[in-house]
């Protein structure tokens, strides 16, 4: 709700024609802190209590979202106060990353990883379906200052299940890494160390980098669809619908793909394809068809080479492990929304994510065809 709401919100503060320098903004603000922090987040996560580190990293993101909602429905209208919330939910997100995905490995065992996997992954798109959709009925509704308020409260729920979580299995003293420089360089050196991790995480950051058109969609809504504050809610949500009808196939369907690393490139390719499909596009519901397909083939590389990389990590590597990975998980859609962003004002948004798309397919074939231990990659 809080991504979905802020892109809208940064479109009501500039002139129609810096829209979409200004969309681009989020994604620079955004990605930051990623670089500067992820490596010590990850640190973090192998160091101290996983389960503290998520009490913090969303109590920080529950006051972020009070001062976001406080200000606006004040009615403060200033571009860099957004930017500058923004930029510390984004670093809280980044600490809080590390801690939540090397955790919940560690409660269930290593035979039904994949499909635990696969319903962590259902529990975050189902959350990226109803999120922008109901922020985009409450704009409609109300005004973006009541999504903020809204997003606000949902972090209660969260520490209360956190609170609760009592019979967590505590991981030896000897198995937490220091908090040093050094402890964050040997994740550093794990993952490129290990080419079918290393090439797994460059895929992802060149396809999101190339293939994110999620920070124009404000302005397909507004401009070119003309769909306004309820169409817009429906195609910020429609790539993570997509994303969890496939995850609901992929419980069962992930343990019976044997070519797991051609099905990630071909995944991919897939992604590029439809978002050339929906920069072309001038009909509603082919977009959101498009949009649709796009998460559908992003979830199934994403399963995939989340398999791939927790099956490959030792659990006390997996916070650093996470944290390299969060710089191209994290860093190549928000990167991926400046380069868009800069793109559109150039040459218009259909031209930013056509020339988008086509770039996402290109590098991921040539990152298949330089690292051919990833292609050929099966389940073990």
């Amino acid at each position: 709700m809080r991504n979905a709401a802020i892109l809208w919100h940064v479109t009501l503060l500039v002139p129609d024609n810096q829209k979409a320098l200004a969309l681009g903004g989020v994604g620079l603000v955004r990605v930051v802190p990623i670089v500067i922090c992820s490596l010590f987040a990850g640190v973090a996560a192998d160091a101290f209590d996983r389960r503290r580190v998520l009490l913090v990293t969303n109590s920080i993101m529950l006051v972020i979202s009070t001062a976001l909602a406080v200000t606006t429905l004040l009615g403060v209208r200033n571009l860099w106060a957004v930017y500058g919330l923004a930029t510390l939910s984004s670093a809280a997100a980044t600490f809080d990353n590390p801690a939540r995905n090397s955790f919940f490995p560690t409660l269930v065992p290593r035979e039904h990883l994949p499909n635990a996997i696969s319903l962590n992954s259902i529990m975050f798109q189902a959350a990226s379906v109803i999120g922008p959709m109901v922020a985009g009925l409450l704009i409609a509704a109300t005004s973006v200052g009541w999504v903020y308020a809204v997003d606000a409260a949902s972090f209660l729920i969260l520490i209360a299940s956190l609170q609760a979580m009592r019979d967590v299995p505590s991981r030896p003293t000897s198995e937490r890494s220091s908090v040093s420089l050094r402890a964050a360089w040997d994740g550093i050196a794990f993952v490129f160390s290990r080419p079918l991790i290393r090439s797994s995480m460059l895929l992802d950051f060149f396809a999101t980098f190339f293939a994110s058109a999620t920070a124009l969609l404000p302005i397909f809504a507004q401009d070119i669809l003309h769909v306004g504050a309820h169409g817009y809610g429906l195609l910020s949500s429609a790539t993570a619908a997509g994303a969890v009808v496939t995850s609901l196939v992929m419980v069962r369907a992930v343990e019976r793909i044997e070519r797991r690393g051609y099905a990630v490139i071909m995944a991919a390719v897939v992604y590029g394809l439809v978002t050339v499909a929906f920069g072309l596009s001038t009909v509603f519901w082919l977009s959101f068809a498009c949009l649709f397909l796009s998460g559908a083939a992003d979830m199934v590389s994403t399963v995939l080479r989340n398999v791939i990389r927790q099956l490959a990590t030792p659990d006390e590597m997996r916070g650093r492990m996470t944290s390299v990975n969060m710089i191209f998980f994290m860093g190549g859609p928000q990167l991926g929304e400046l380069e868009a962003g800069v793109a559109a004002q150039a040459f218009g948004p259909l031209a930013s994510v056509v020339s988008g798309g086509i770039g996402c397919v290109l590098a991921v074939l040539w990152i298949g065809w330089r690292t051919p231990l990833l292609a050929k990659y099966r389940k073990e």
